[in-house]
């Protein structure tokens, strides 16, 4: 492969983060660069993150990766938002802001997440838009190592990391709560785990090591990858949990204490058409959360922007409703789209989605002929915003949570920082204005009814928040004795 086109330099002036100072493809010279244009609400971005840590540490003398992050929606401008994105996803390579999509113009990407391969002279070798390129990109770096002996420049380089704050947190980044008469569910998805608390928050259970894995066993031993939505089946006493970033459905037996996979191999798939089969034979893609009718659970496939169904009884699991493509179209199973649909919630015969990447709610029919509606939000990719009102004309801004209560549904509006109520008789939404005295919502997520009572996920701020729906009384509440793993030690 000759080279052919110089790499457009990187702006020094712009925010760094994740080092110390700026970097330069001309002080770079003599390493290979990857560069990832991604930005943290696109889950695609997200999983090629675990790609790229293999990268650098396979081939950390002669490479650098340096993330350009341009963000998608107005909330991932900011830096500090940035900031806290790099810490939740435990991202270890230097971050350029560039929110402005400057560097974004230079390179002409089309897409997120693209990767630019450049060489050890500062010329483009190759370009991969969306995932699952990682054989061909390192045979690509394989490549220009063997054509660039004598050329390289194999001094390691160091970068200061931002601070890890989360980690002495009782909690990091919770990104889902359940709310039941057996008590609370958190899923502590920055420390791998699930606690099970009084509502009060007396801490019963602490589910998982806290150390990223995928294993099964006891409540001491078992591991989780970030989870996050769960569901309870109040009768057998078993908590249902998306394993989010181990692709993987996981049973929570509260009597017995062990944790068991249910659905998903532990590697992610790459089908996007409908398809089905053995729960435990299926590959998944970023389950994301879920909702348990009889013998059925509904699942958000944020991954791959669809919805889908287990089979409890059979131990079987397919695609209830999306085609794959990521959009927001209505209709039946055969046309319908959704785009990285996140939170769910049912009233028992309609299934209510936060399509988060469409800002928008979208109602999906529980019947044997599927009809999927948009109940307010733009319907569009870019159309988000802030704004109160009805049907179509609403603005949401990447919306993770939804939870259904006596024809009401109240939305976490994440990107808004705000908690939202939809009035279902006319699909009217309005802005619920929430905060303590101390601080408001940085960037909420999972939500839960419970006698009249609504539980937060107040996630950037590390905190479960409890209103009080009758006068709109905010606490946060406080987990005696919960310690982030390894952080408790007793004399």
């Amino acid at each position: 492969m000759t080279p052919c086109v110089r790499a457009p330099e990187l702006p020094e002036n712009y925010p760094w983060l994740n080092t110390d100072k700026p970097l330069s493809l001309k002080a770079l010279k003599g390493k290979i660069i990857i560069l990832d244009f991604w930005t943290y609400c696109c889950i695609n971005c997200l999983h090629i993150l675990p790609d790229l840590k293999y990268l650098e540490r396979q081939y950390q003398d002669s490479l650098t990766v340096i993330g350009v992050h341009s963000g998608k929606f107005d909330n991932e401008k900011e830096i500090e938002n940035v900031r806290q994105a790099i810490l939740r996803y435990d991202i270890e390579h230097p971050i350029l802001v560039d929110s402005d999509f400057r560097v974004w113009e230079h390179y002409t990407i089309k897409a997120w997440p693209t990767l630019i391969i450049i060489d050890t002279q500062g010329y483009i070798r190759g370009q991969f838009s969306g995932e699952g390129h990682l054989t061909t990109i390192e045979n690509l770096i394989i490549q220009l190592l063997q054509e660039n002996q004598n050329h390289f420049n194999f001094q390691r380089l160091e970068f200061t990391l931002e601070k890890q704050d989360q980690q002495f947190t009782p909690l990091a980044f919770p990104g889902n709560v359940l709310a039941t008469s057996d008590g609370l569910f958190i899923a502590d998805s920055g420390h791998h785990r699930i606690i099970m608390s009084t509502l009060e928050g007396e801490v019963i259970h602490v589910i998982g090591t806290g150390k990223r894995g995928f294993k099964d066993g006891n409540f001491q031993s078992c591991e989780f990858s970030a989870p996050q939505g769960m569901t309870y089946d109040i009768d057998s006493k078993i908590l249902y949990v998306a394993d989010t970033e181990n692709h993987l459905l996981r049973k929570i037996d509260l009597q017995k204490q062990i944790v068991e996979t249910i659905a998903g191999t532990g590697k992610q798939s790459y089908v996007i058409y409908p398809h089905g089969g053995k729960a435990l034979e299926i590959e998944l893609n970023s389950p994301w959360d879920l909702v348990k009718l009889g013998n059925l659970i509904f699942i958000t496939m944020a991954g791959n922007h669809q919805i889908w169904q287990m089979n409890l009884l059979t131990n079987t699991i397919h695609t209830y409703a999306g085609t794959g493509a990521e959009g927001c179209v209505d209709g039946s199973f055969q046309e319908c789209a959704f785009a990285q649909p996140s939170g769910i919630t049912t009233n028992g015969k309609e299934l209510f989605i936060a399509d988060s990447e469409t800002s928008s709610i979208r109602g999906v029919e529980i019947s044997e002929n599927v009809k999927v509606r948009t109940i307010c939000g733009s319907g569009m990719l870019f159309g988000f915003g802030d704004e109160d009102g009805i049907g179509e004309n609403v603005r949401l801004q990447h919306c993770l949570g939804v939870e259904y209560f006596n024809h009401q549904l109240f939305i976490a509006d994440t990107y808004n920082h705000k908690i939202k109520v939809v009035n279902l008789s006319n699909e009217e939404c309005k802005t619920i204005l929430l905060s303590d005295e101390n601080e408001s919502f940085y960037e909420p997520s999972g939500l839960s009814y419970f006698q009249d009572c609504l539980y937060i996920c107040d996630t950037n701020n590390h905190v479960i928040k409890k209103i009080n729906l009758n006068n709109l009384e905010v606490k946060k509440i406080e987990f005696l004795g919960l310690c982030a793993p390894g952080a408790c030690f007793r004399e």
